[in-house]
């Protein structure tokens, strides 16, 4: 199965074709999420305007949202971190942490690629990509940004994500 999933945000929708060919346990954990409705209401927390947006975590609040158990990382399909691509955020000293949080590539970031068996070579899981909407992705990582106590790179104006739901 190489679900679809469309997400409506309050800048737009994108869809995303997920890939369970390559990266099969984290397709199954992220669709657990979006099955549970665990990303409705979650923002992007964090945008890098041409390297990534990051959400999944976090509600407007900033409150944390519960999580199931990490999922083995997946990042030796060696498939790439390319622009318009999905992969899975996780701890940056733990190969395996990585629960609800998602980030979408703004550019090609060969940095985030597995390298190797050591936390900080191993990369980050691409299990998907971008198939409509990127002009959405686009405006989201544009957005107007400021520092917060938990973060840097907040947008001023939450960018919620307001539901996702598989398509056919």
């Amino acid at each position: 199965m190489q679900p679809k999933v469309e997400v409506r945000t309050s800048a737009g929708r994108f869809t995303l074709q997920l890939d369970a060919k390559k990266a099969p346990l984290t397709v199954q954990n992220f669709m657990s999420y979006v099955d549970a409705g665990h990303y409705n209401g979650t923002v992007f927390h964090q945008v890098f305007d041409g390297f990534i947006v990051l959400g999944g975590g976090f509600d407007s609040q900033f409150i944390e949202r519960a999580t199931q158990p990490p999922v083995r990382n997946e990042a030796h399909n060696k498939v790439k971190n390319l622009r318009g691509t999905i992969a899975m955020a996780r701890q940056p000293n733990s190969i395996d942490s990585a629960t609800s949080q998602f980030f979408i590539n703004m550019a090609d970031n060969a940095s985030l690629d597995f390298a190797g068996f050591e936390p900080d070579q191993y990369g980050y899981c691409v299990f998907g990509e971008v198939v409509s909407g990127m002009d959405v992705i686009d405006r989201i990582a544009k957005a107007e940004i400021h520092k917060t106590e938990l973060f840097d790179n907040v947008p001023t104006q939450p960018v919620v994500i307001e539901a996702m739901r598989t398509v056919k």
